[in-house]
């Protein structure tokens, strides 16, 4: 194996996936820096989703490679990919997936919690990402008083409090009204900016695609777009290899 190169804090190559042998992803290939933002297109069931999970170490792949800051998540144990999301990773997917029984800020704040962050500090954080995504009045509110909109920017602030080095958000906005959705998006290019923290975005909206900084496309499990930079960048691994 070879590392890919120093400034790709992700990538895959030639990752396949099936699931009970109907394939899923078909030999696709990715790549992000730190601080960027990169959307995943194509149409529902193109396996976008399946291609988020296996970046972020939730499936393992049938045959590919897959390197966060030079490490291999393919080849980790399932106790080094547990503390690879838990340190490294948030996740934002269609549905909040908030814990009832705790309120919005103690939401926002589980990761850093679990991680073995301070009370306080994980508090200031929670409330910083809850006020940035307007939600901050809602933050003693516990999910069931919360509208489906107001949850999903929630489990937001709670992924972008933890400051992961890579978020990846598989349709973050599906919930949420045209309007809600671009101060979100919003706040996602920002936190990626200002915290520099990497962003892959899985959606099927052309107009949501446009605000990152470079996109590929998937059609049946496939990578259909053209890449002539990172075209050669493969040749040269192979032929290194």
């Amino acid at each position: 194996m070879v590392a890919p190169p120093d400034d790709d804090v992700l990538s895959a190559r030639t990752v396949s996936y099936a699931y009970g042998g109907s394939p899923a992803l078909i030999g696709v290939s990715v790549s992000a820096q730190q601080s960027e933002i990169l959307a995943v297109t194509g149409p529902r069931g193109c396996g976008k989703t399946t291609l988020l999970k296996c970046l972020a170490g939730q499936l393992v792949p049938d045959s590919g490679e897959v390197w966060f800051k030079g490490a291999p998540v393919h080849s980790l144990p399932p106790l080094g990919l547990e503390r690879l999301r838990r340190d490294h990773f948030g996740w934002v997917g269609t549905e909040p997936q908030l814990v009832p029984e705790l309120t919005a800020w103690e939401n926002a704040a589980l990761a850093l919690l679990l991680r073995g962050t301070g009370r306080r500090a994980a508090k200031s954080a929670a409330y910083e990402w809850l006020d940035r995504l307007d939600v901050g009045e809602c933050a003693r509110a516990r999910p069931a008083a919360l509208l489906q909109s107001q949850r999903q920017r929630v489990a937001i602030a709670r992924a972008l409090a933890a400051e992961p080095g890579v978020l990846f958000a598989d349709e973050p906005t599906a919930p949420l009204h045209r309007a809600d959705r671009a101060q979100v998006l919003r706040t996602l290019t920002s936190a990626a900016r200002s915290h520099g923290i990497t962003v892959v975005l899985a959606t099927h909206e052309p107009e949501v695609a446009t605000l990152a900084d470079h996109a590929v496309s998937l059609l049946d499990g496939r990578r259909v777009d053209s890449d002539p930079s990172e075209a050669e960048g493969r040749a040269a691994c192979s032929a290194s290899a």
